[in-house]
């Protein structure tokens, strides 16, 4: 596939203070180790833009982590910097991207004299493979042989897509970082249905619906909207709670972690391990691990040492068994 891509070479110092979900200050230093704002190019001609994090010794015999965000979010979040630097002081490089899903709205780019918007609001999830799709050929032209896919909330879902869809021999393993792993069950909303169908027929798949059930403003448009209607149910329901004949997972090879922020996460320790309970009697081919990141939130904000060396030990693991 031809990539393009831009290396610059970056020294990010962030001054956010009060990032956090929680009301605490927390201080972000800045970078000891190189890091490089770099670019991928999608199948489909979406640019994305990523920072990679170099380590001064390499640990990860030719593996790179690719770090993918959450709705709404980008991949220079505070959060995802500290993160990307603890793994590179422990000899691990990794790649924060951004998807066309990046922000509550951006623009992908221009095709035929129209403005192609992405982002919460406006993107197709269903197109995030191809955008992951594009940092894997990135991390092989960079001399990476191995990956390891991390989806952060939202982020889980387009990852597990892309290696159930592609079955990417170069993908190693599988991420899922306070990511939900119930089933979607919700119900069609007939408020949201009905006009964006009506929109989807009448050519505009760019106006947007409000969501009735928020206590705040939030919008999204008719094409968002129906590609999550029309998810397939193996994505669904990835971990086959329902019906594990069908599940995505049953066409994952490499190994899967998990893991949860103690602190009003999406998940919690309880759903862990009935996930491990649940996989034991259906799945006894699937190597899955399971781990808490204690005394933080959905962002592992003051966390990232550990979230790292969660990380890290994982990959050590599989690794080891190569």
């Amino acid at each position: 596939m031809k990539q393009f891509c831009i290396s610059i070479a970056l020294s990010v110092i962030f001054a956010v203070g009060g990032y956090a979900q929680n009301t605490h200050r927390l201080p972000l230093p800045a970078a000891k180790l190189k890091e490089e704002l770099v670019y991928a190019i999608s199948p489909d001609t979406v640019f994305n833009a990523g920072v990679l994090f170099h380590a001064d010794k390499i640990a990860g015999k030719e593996t790179a982590i690719i770090w993918v965000h959450g709705w709404s979010a980008n991949f220079y979040s505070p959060g995802y910097i500290m993160i990307g630097r603890a793994l590179a002081e422990r000899g691990f490089i990794s790649i924060s991207v951004n998807t066309r899903m990046h922000d509550l709205a951006n623009v992908q780019g221009y095709k035929h004299n129209r403005r192609i918007r992405g982002g919460g609001y406006w993107g197709i999830a269903a197109d995030e493979v191809k955008d992951i799709a594009g940092w894997i050929d990135f991390a092989e032209l960079k001399g990476f042989k191995h990956v390891i896919l991390v989806g952060h909330s939202a982020g889980w879902a387009a990852v597990r897509r892309y290696q159930s869809e592609k079955q990417d021999a170069r993908v190693i393993g599988l991420v899922c970082a306070s990511g939900q792993v119930s089933p979607d069950t919700r119900p069609i909303d007939s408020s949201q249905y009905i006009p964006a169908s009506r929109y989807i027929s009448g050519n505009k798949p760019d106006k947007l619906i409000e969501d009735p059930k928020r206590s705040f403003p939030s919008y999204i448009s008719a094409a968002t909207y129906m590609d999550i209607v029309n998810t397939p149910p193996e994505q669904k329901d990835f971990f086959g709670w329902a019906n594990p004949g069908q599940a995505g997972i049953t066409k994952v090879q490499c190994p899967i972690l998990v893991f949860y922020a103690t602190n009003n996460d999406v998940g919690n320790e309880t759903e862990l391990k009935s996930l491990q309970a649940h996989i034991e009697q259906h799945f006894t081919n699937v190597r899955l691990t399971t781990a808490m990141i204690k005394n933080t939130d959905h962002m592992y904000m003051g966390a990232s040492e550990q979230v790292a060396d969660t990380l890290v030990n994982w990959i050590e693991g599989i690794l080891n068994r190569k």
